[in-house]
């Protein structure tokens, strides 16, 4: 089931408060959710075409490296914090040990030069990828990565 929160933090998903929450199954064919609604939030912000695009890609990417790793039944988790001209996405899963991960992937390495920042914390039982996305807002000057 596909559940979204809006200003709203779910217990046991970590500290952060997040302005949306977005938990789709840890399944591939729900990606496309989550870049989709991506793309929504950016929008939003007044985000560039070209950074909009960025983004859904990084996010792509970001499950591209989680859903391996998702223990059986698990969640896609994937929570926005919005900004003036920053967005930051936390894709993350519960795994069934602990997870590594890899720098050196394609999909790290996609992620890593279209984010302004990016990061991954593997502990035992999740694997959070996070990512920062800066632009001008609506400046029409383009990105300031």
């Amino acid at each position: 089931m596909t559940s979204m929160t809006v200003n709203g933090q779910v217990p046991g998903h970590g500290d952060e408060r997040a302005d949306v929450e977005l938990k789709v199954p840890a399944d591939s064919a729900y990606v496309s959710v989550l870049r989709t609604t991506t793309a929504g939030l950016a929008a939003r912000l007044d985000f560039t075409i070209d950074d909009i695009e960025d983004l859904r890609i990084a996010v792509g990417e970001a499950c591209a490296m989680v859903l391996p790793e998702a223990a059986p039944d698990a969640d896609l988790w994937c929570r926005f914090g919005l900004g003036d001209g920053v967005m930051v996405v936390r894709v993350s899963v519960d795994t069934a040990g602990q997870p590594a991960v890899d720098e050196d992937s394609f999909a790290w390495q996609v992620l890593a030069t279209l984010a302004s920042e990016a990061s991954a914390e593997a502990t035992a039982g999740s694997l959070e990828v996070r990512l920062v996305m800066r632009t001008e807002v609506a400046s029409g000057a383009g990105s300031t990565r």
